[in-house]
């Protein structure tokens, strides 16, 4: 079995495209949290908060052509995956796009959401007046995955991961796991996802979204007692991963070996999680690592939020990783980004790995009773030597991810 590392990775969030940009954000305690006044015209919708990309556009970026088949999800991946591999020194390496060793590993919730209203116009109206020959292409689930493929020409394997939550952690794991295997030399991995009202909805529907409306920057609260639902967010990451030997043969700067991969399924309910099941996810991971809990320096929660997802998933941290490593939930910045926020919260746990420093969780001021009691990063940052990252999620269906990073390669 061959190692993985991370070559190449970037972003697009709400608190800008960079780490730079976005350290200075968390330094400040500054969110991208804001009030959504243009939703006020779905009546029934109680949240009016989301976490936006601001000031994106690729329209002169990119020949139009090559837009065609894009909706906002595909561009922000398109976008990060070409950053990403300018990142890891491979943008313009087209023998090995070309060479079938190098696949893509992508996912998201949903594609675009407009081309619904053009197919809904079609059943309710009987009208295509709207539709187009790229409207599926949009709209399908798989869509940020193979625009990646086809913009920068990839022969190798397309992996689409559409799991909700864990969209972009499970394109990691997969990713990983294909290169482990010996399947793929190189790959593109992670996942996006945009905007939309009805993303809220979804949420607003099981009374799970925050309506702290007029204060947006007061939410979410991941883990405080005060919390009152999630946030949605949108944004996209990409992070290079490479086969060991290959990256050191050409001298590539590595960020980071993946040493363990878990996911697995709860099994029981659609939407509530199941503390028993998480465990098994994290301990997955560490048994693919060959690690004990007591090596994890650092864990990058998913923290939504929620009323029963943050009970569940701090009681299942606890026992495995128990109460004396640093944990807090990026969520707080971001709101979430759904299928994008596994890669997201793996490409900046990274970078503060390698700048020694962890920022806190925003508003987490009263720790819950009903969550564990984990070390928990609030107030202000903290500055911390790492050397293993665990970063978990989970999703809608059950499905948990527990991915563990390693900053120093031997």
């Amino acid at each position: 079995m061959r190692r993985v590392v991370v070559t190449g990775m970037s972003g697009v969030t709400a608190l800008g495209n960079d780490w730079p940009t976005i350290r200075e954000a968390f330094k400040e305690g500054r969110t991208g949290i804001k009030h959504m006044a243009d939703w006020d015209r779905y009546i029934d919708l109680n949240t009016r908060l989301a976490g936006p990309v601001q000031d994106f556009n690729v329209d002169k970026r990119y020949p139009r052509k090559k837009l065609r088949s894009m909706g906002p999800v595909s561009r922000m991946a398109v976008y990060a995956t070409e950053m990403a591999l300018t990142n890891a020194g491979l943008i313009e390496d087209q023998k090995l796009f070309d060479s079938g060793r190098m696949g893509v590993s992508y996912g998201s919730s949903f594609g675009s959401t407009k081309p619904v209203v053009a197919f809904a116009e079609l059943m309710s109206e009987g009208t295509m007046r709207n539709l187009t020959a790229t409207s599926y292409v949009k709209m399908m689930s798989h869509s940020a995955a193979v625009n990646i493929g086809v913009f920068f020409g990839l022969k190798g394997r397309v992996i689409p991961t559409s799991s909700a939550c864990t969209s972009g952690s499970q394109g990691i794991g997969y990713a990983y796991e294909a290169i482990k295997y010996g399947m793929q030399d190189v790959m593109v991995a992670g996942g996006a996802e945009e905007l939309c009202p009805s993303m809220a909805a979804v949420f607003d529907t099981l009374y799970a979204t925050s309506v702290k409306n007029e204060t947006p920057e007061l939410s979410p609260r991941p883990f405080d007692k005060d919390r009152d639902g999630l946030v949605i967010g949108e944004g996209a990451g990409s992070l290079i991963l490479e086969d060991y030997d290959r990256a050191i043969a050409r001298g590539a700067k590595i960020y980071a070996e993946i040493v363990g991969f878990g996911t697995n399924s709860d099994g029981a309910h659609i939407t509530q999680p199941t503390k028993a099941t998480m465990e098994l996810a994290l301990r997955s991971s560490l048994k693919d690592a060959n690690l004990d809990a007591g090596a994890i320096d650092y864990v990058n929660a998913h923290g939504t939020a929620t009323d029963r997802g943050d009970v569940a998933e701090s009681h299942a941290t606890l026992a495995v990783v128990g109460n004396q490593t640093p944990i807090h939930s990026l969520k707080s910045y971001f709101g979430h980004s759904l299928g994008a926020c596994g890669v997201i919260e793996a490409w900046l746990g990274l970078e503060m790995m390698h700048e020694g420093w962890l920022t806190h969780t925003a508003n987490l001021d009263n720790l819950d009773p009903e969550c564990a009691e984990l070390d928990y990063i609030v107030n202000e940052g903290r500055n911390l030597d790492m050397e293993y990252m665990m970063s978990n999620n989970f999703a809608f269906g059950g499905i948990n991810t527990s991915l563990i990073f390693k900053k120093t390669i031997d």
